[in-house]
C-alpha cells in the first residue's frame, strides 16, 4: 500500500498498534489490536498467552509501548523481554506446590470479589489464570526456542544484530521466526519491532544496512507461512508511524513526513500480489486511493472473522467500535 494517510506525526507505535489517533481517547485509552482480539476471541491454549509482544525495551519508550487501554491488564500483551522473563521457569517449584499457593491466594482474594464492583478484580483473575497456565506449561518456552528449527530455515530468516542503534529497537531477524512459532502454537496476535528508522542523517548509508535485513526476514516469514499452509490463516502487516520527507536534508537524511506513508500486507487469505494507491513522483503526496490506519485494521479484523462494526465496552460502560466509524475492510484485498 503506497498511500497510507492520517498519521499524526508522533514518534510512537500508537497508530500502528491501535489504528487510532491519540486525541479524544475514552477513559483508559484505546486498546491495541492484540488486546481487542484477546478480549473477543480469548485464549486458544491455556499454556500460551493470546497476545505476545516481542518488542525490546527502548530508550525512547513510546516506540514500544504496550497498552491494553480500557480493556485492562488481562488483555495486555505478554512481553517476552519484560521484567518477568525469569518467571517463565518454575525454579524447582513443583506444579503441586504452585497449586497450593494458588489456593491460598484465592482465599485471600475471596472477600475482595464481594466488594469490588468495578470489574478490575475479574480482570486480574483472568490475568492470574493466564499466568498460572504459562508457568505450568512448556508451550510458551518451547515456542520461543527457535533453535529447534532446521538450521537451513533459521539461516533463511537471516542473522539479527542485537546491538541498539539510537533510541529504538535492535534488528533481530530471529523474532520473525519466533512470531511464526508463537502463532502456530496458539497465540492469536504477535507484535515485533525492528530497527531504527529515524534517518535524519546518513540516510543512504544506513538504509543499505537495514532494508536488506528487514527484506530477508519478512520474505522468509511469508514464504514460511506458505510452506506450512498458513497463508490463509495468518495475516502479516509491516509498517511504521509515518513517512519520510521526499527531499534530502543538509545531513544527507530524511525528516518526518506524516502526509503519506506505506505498508505491506501478506497472508490472511487476502488477494495479494497488488500495489494499492499511489503518490506523486516524489513520494510526497497521496494521489490515488488514500488508505487510513483504520482501514488496515478493519481488514485484519475481517481476516479473523471479526466485523468492523463490533463493539467492546469501555470503563464507563459505553460500547466502542473496534475501528473508527467509516473505516472498512479494503475491497481490493477481501471478498
Amino acid at each position: 500500500i503506497r498511500s497510507i494517510v492520517g498519521a499524526e506525526g508522533g514518534h510512537d507505535n500508537f497508530q500502528c498498534f491501535t489504528g487510532r489517533g491519540t486525541r479524544n481517547q475514552p477513559p483508559g485509552g484505546w486498546p491495541m489490536f492484540g488486546s481487542v482480539v484477546s478480549k473477543l476471541q480469548g485464549v486458544a491454549d491455556a499454556g500460551l498467552p493470546p497476545f505476545v509482544g516481542l518488542e525490546n525495551k527502548t530508550k525512547h519508550r513510546p516506540y514500544n509501548l504496550a497498552t491494553p487501554g480500557f480493556l485492562g491488564v488481562s488483555h495486555r500483551s505478554f512481553q517476552t523481554e519484560g521484567e518477568g522473563k525469569a518467571d517463565l521457569v518454575l525454579n524447582d517449584l513443583s506444579v503441586e506446590r504452585l497449586a497450593d499457593r494458588k489456593s491460598l491466594l484465592a482465599g485471600f482474594d475471596h472477600f475482595r470479589r464481594d466488594v469490588d464492583g468495578s470489574g478490575l478484580m475479574d480482570g486480574l483473575d483472568v490475568f492470574q489464570q493466564q499466568a498460572f497456565g504459562v508457568l505450568t506449561s512448556s508451550k510458551l518456552a518451547a515456542a520461543l526456542d527457535y533453535t529447534k528449527e532446521d538450521p537451513r530455515l533459521i539461516a533463511r530468516y537471516g542473522k539479527g544484530d542485537p546491538a541498539i542503534r539510537g533510541d529504538a529497537s535492535p534488528r533481530i531477524n530471529e523474532h520473525f521466526l519466533i512470531a511464526r512459532r508463537l502463532v502456530e502454537a496458539g497465540a492469536r496476535a504477535v507484535t515485533v519491532s525492528f530497527g531504527f528508522w529515524d534517518y535524519h542523517g546518513q540516510n543512504h548509508q544506513i538504509a543499505k544496512e537495514d532494508f536488506p535485513m528487514l527484506d530477508q526476514a519478512v520474505t522468509a516469514l511469508v514464504q514460511d507461512l506458505h510452506d506450512r499452509g498458513l497463508e490463509k490463516d495468518v495475516s502479516v502487516v509491516v509498517w511504521g508511524e509515518f513517512g519520510r520527507t521526499p527531499t534530502i536534508n543538509k545531513d544527507a537524511g530524511r525528516d518526518h513526513w506524516p502526509r503519506v506513508s506505506c505498508a505491506l500486507l501478506a497472508g490472511g487469505g487476502m488477494k495479494t500480489g497488488q500495489v494499492i494507491g499511489a503518490t506523486d513522483r516524489l513520494g510526497g503526496e497521496c494521489t490515488e486511493r488514500p488508505v487510513r490506519f483504520g482501514d488496515v485494521f478493519a481488514t485484519l479484523y475481517h481476516n479473523l472473522g471479526i466485523p468492523a462494526e463490533t463493539t467492546v465496552t469501555d470503563l464507563t460502560g459505553r460500547p466502542q467500535y473496534i475501528v473508527e466509524q467509516g473505516c472498512e475492510p479494503m475491497r481490493e484485498l477481501v471478498s
